[in-house]
């Protein structure tokens, strides 16, 4: 069974040493649905899901201390996205592509989900960017991540139960929620995830 999620992520970390995940994806299984992955400095792993039920799923697919069913709304306005997550508000700007995001966007958005591209791509992309595009995740399942543009984040703000975690930084160290990270550079990323089971 393939269960695939269209939509965008976007990864940054702040200067507490927090680092943030955002997945939003209007065309899920669950239907439109935003969650928020949390890595504190000291490696607590949060997941903030809007639903039991797809929070159930995110959970068997990665690996988490703490699961938190929260009310979670994006809004976006051109480059201007805001987050609220249940104690965490997140509100950051994206800048243009790069050369990267321009080599992305010009694969055929069918060749970019198949399989055998993706696991193509999965070399250079740990080695050029430290992320993975095809791996195991939990309970066996097999994940896929076809991304097809990228921007960079150029500004941020965030706060998690009324702490604000500082300016936006690099995703450093790397999250460890599944068998891939988020590029170490502030981005949000256009991709569709298929899960395998």
């Amino acid at each position: 069974m393939r269960m695939r999620f269209d939509g965008w992520i976007a990864g940054l970390g702040t200067a507490t040493g927090t680092r943030l995940v955002l997945g939003h994806w209007p065309d899920s299984p669950f239907g439109p649905v935003s969650d928020v992955m949390i890595e504190q400095a000291d490696g607590h792993r949060v997941l903030l899901a809007p639903t039991e039920e797809l929070g159930r799923f995110v959970a068997d697919t990665y690996a988490f201390d703490e699961v938190r069913v929260v009310p979670v709304a994006v809004n976006r306005a051109g480059p201007a996205w805001t987050v609220t997550a249940g104690p965490l508000t997140l509100r950051f700007t994206t800048g243009g592509r790069g050369a990267l995001g321009r080599l992305l966007r010009a694969v055929p958005p069918p060749l970019a989900r198949h399989p055998l591209w993706v696991q193509l791509i999965d070399r250079p992309a740990r080695l050029l960017q430290r992320v993975r595009t095809y791996g195991t995740a939990g309970n066996g399942r097999r994940e896929w991540y076809a991304v097809r543009d990228l921007h960079r984040i150029t500004a941020a703000t965030a706060a998690l139960d009324g702490v604000d975690l500082g300016p936006l930084t690099d995703v450093d160290p790397p999250v460890r929620f599944g068998f891939g990270s988020t590029p170490r550079s502030p981005a949000l990323a256009r991709v569709t995830t298929t899960v395998r089971s």
